[in-house]
């Protein structure tokens, strides 16, 4: 209705769409003619790099003439008045995905490389890719990479531990040292439910969980179940009572330990972060310090998500679950893909239907695949009370008959940002330690979701930032930040090493009173999700 109410600006609109194209056409023609000059197009879009997009004039037009319908749309939505910023972002979204669909690179007969390695192949490509579409519409979803290079338990999630403790919504796994002695806390890491907790443990090379424990901590870490119907009433508050706080008790009966230092990733830390504000006011101190990765509990600018949170959207879900018990996880994996379209659909689209490339192997994108169902009643309270209403920033949030108030926290925090996330963005991160009243130190981290946190000290990768005035204002804390070369891990061993006690010797799984029930990496996270 934007432009319905303002029909000037739409024929405007429509005119400078048109202006734009009869100019690119005019100058393929007169490229033709050899009196035009050759358009350039933006390097960064990987899509048109190679040559022979550039070599053609008709194929030139194609490409140029679809990067400029692409910012029109944009522009017909950013100009569109009348939206509130919601309604701005979806429909740019939608956009996006149509615009993304279209582009030429996506089609055999107006993409030029695709056409080459037809006539070289005598069309094999397009035989193998045909082949490949039919296998991946069995199964409703594009292979991003060969499942049959990786396994759990065979070369992924490989650090040796046992399940020391299970019930219905997790099993504990407590990892086996390898140093002759132990830092005396423990540390729990909460990872979230969305996706399998493995992503600290790819392999031996990139496992957080393995560097850890090398540096001396006895490290467990929640593996949560992935639910069917059975478990659709299991609430955030269950996910509170039976997985963090049960954790804590499975800990001190297997060490002995009264207290932990607590790691919680993405959700897991928002978790984490809502425990912490019940445990406050019940003068609970079994927590010790707090580390999180990626954690949001201000949702006011909760990043690209947004666009599927709004009143109607989650109504759609929620009668959704009330069917089937979950929300399954492929739907959420298909809404991760869609944020990164390009990138992670129609990539794949080119790859493996045009080309007829098998996908490669890539463990991050064999667990990315590896989604998990979320139960009916977390999920819709977390939609609604953190994305929808903002309630545990604003204290407005209950839990086990206690309203949390954050600023009671006043444990110490490590709070990790990464500087292009796109799921947790690095404003609504900052937020947290504001909204605490903890000595809280903020490392921001190269790169987005996974790789800001997923980065070991051998690969030598990336930056982080460090910033020891701590201004409240994120601009100020960036402009006097100083940055440093590769990963952060040492710099959080340094800040959690003061507070994990004296050295012990190093403690085996079994040890305490909770006895082994099976071998890491247990048998939750090899259960599928739908």
């Amino acid at each position: 209705t934007a432009y319905t109410h303002h029909p000037e600006k739409l024929v405007e609109k429509q005119m400078q769409f048109w202006q734009t194209q009869n100019e690119l056409w005019t100058n393929a023609w007169q490229q033709y003619l050899g009196q035009g000059e050759q358009q350039t197009t933006p390097v960064k879009d990987r899509r048109f790099k190679d040559e022979s997009w550039h070599e053609n004039q008709v194929f030139e037009f194609l490409n140029q003439s679809y990067l400029a319908a692409t910012q029109w749309a944009q522009s017909f939505v950013e100009e569109a008045s009348d939206l509130d910023e919601h309604e701005r972002k979806k429909a740019k979204f939608y956009a996006e995905q149509v615009t993304n669909a279209m582009a030429p690179s996506n089609f055999a007969f107006t993409n030029p490389e695709i056409i080459k390695l037809t006539l070289e192949t005598n069309g094999e490509n397009l035989v193998k890719g045909a082949k490949q579409m039919a296998q991946d519409l069995k199964t409703g979803k594009i292979r991003q990479t060969d499942f049959t290079a990786f396994e759990v338990g065979r070369n992924m999630a490989m650090s040796p531990g046992k399940v020391v403790f299970q019930n219905d919504l997790i099993q504990l796994i407590q990892y086996e040292p390898t140093t002759p002695q132990v830092y005396k806390k423990p540390l729990l890491i909460i990872p979230p439910w969305i996706n399998k907790f493995y992503i600290l443990d790819l392999n031996e090379k990139k496992s957080f969980i393995k560097w850890a424990v090398a540096q001396g901590l006895t490290v467990f870490i929640i593996s949560w179940a992935n639910p069917d119907i059975s478990l659709r009433e299991k609430s955030f508050e269950d996910y509170m009572k039976e997985g963090l706080l049960a954790s804590l008790d499975a800990i001190e009966a297997a060490t002995g330990e009264k207290s932990v230092n607590a790691i919680g990733y993405c959700v897991g830390g928002t978790l984490l972060a809502s425990t912490l504000g019940v445990m406050a006011q019940r003068k609970d101190t079994r927590i010790n310090s707090a580390t999180f990765f990626t954690t949001q509990v201000d949702f006011e600018d909760a990043g690209d998500l947004l666009v599927f949170v709004d009143e109607k959207q989650i109504s759609d879900i929620e009668a959704a679950m009330v069917e089937t018990g979950f929300m399954p996880g492929s739907v959420m994996a298909t809404a991760f893909n869609l944020l990164r379209s390009n990138d992670l659909i129609w990539s794949y689209v080119v790859n493996n239907y045009l080309r007829g490339k098998e996908p490669m192997p890539f463990d991050l994108l064999c667990w990315n695949a590896d989604s998990t169902n979320l139960t009916e009643a977390n999920h819709s309270f977390y939609l609604r009370q953190c994305y929808l209403e903002n309630n545990l920033s604003q204290g407005k949030m209950q839990l086990d008959g206690v309203t949390i108030d954050l600023s009671k926290i006043t444990i110490p925090v490590y709070n990790l940002a990464a500087r292009d996330d796109h799921i947790a963005p690095l404003p609504s991160v900052f937020k947290l330690g504001k909204l605490f009243s903890s000595q809280t130190r903020l490392v921001v981290s190269g790169s987005g979701h996974i790789a800001g946190v997923v980065n070991p000290p051998t690969a030598k990768k990336y930056q982080y930032w460090l910033n020891d005035d701590n201004p409240d204002n994120l601009d100020n804390w960036l402009t006097n930040a100083t940055e440093h070369a590769g990963s952060w891990w040492p710099d959080w061993k340094k800040w959690i090493t003061p507070k994990s006690g004296k050295k012990v010797p190093a403690r085996q799984p079994g040890d305490g009173k909770l006895k082994p029930l099976e071998d890491a990496p247990g048998s939750y996270v090899k259960v599928k999700g739908t």
